[in-house]
C-alpha cells in the first residue's frame, strides 16, 4: 500500500465534474484506491461516494492506493487532486 495526504485546492472541491473525471481516470488501474476524509474511508472508483463524501475547498484528504499498479495509481491521483482536478 502507497498512501499520500493531500488538501483539496479547488473552489468547489469534488463536485459533479471533477468526480466523475476523478473516478473515471481511476478505473483503468486495477489497484484499489481509498480516499480517507475526516475519519471516513470513500471507495474512490465510485462515483456515488465520492461525491457523497463533500469533500470542499481546504479537505485535508488522504489518499491510499493498494495493488500491483498502485504507485502508478497514486501519482495520478495525486496529481490530479495538486492540479484542482481540472479546475481552479
Amino acid at each position: 500500500m502507497v498512501s499520500e495526504k493531500l488538501t483539496v485546492i479547488n473552489k468547489a472541491g469534488f463536485h459533479m465534474r471533477p468526480a466523475g473525471i476523478f473516478v473515471q481516470a481511476m478505473g483503468k488501474y486495477k489497484s484499489d484506491i481509498t480516499i480517507v476524509y475526516n475519519g471516513r474511508e470513500i471507495d474512490g472508483k465510485s462515483i456515488m461516494n465520492v461525491m457523497a463524501a463533500c469533500m470542499k475547498q481546504g479537505a485535508e484528504i488522504e489518499i491510499r492506493c493498494s495493488g500491483e499498479d498502485e504507485e502508478a495509481m497514486l501519482a495520478e491521483a495525486a496529481g490530479m487532486v495538486k492540479s484542482g482536478l481540472g479546475e481552479e
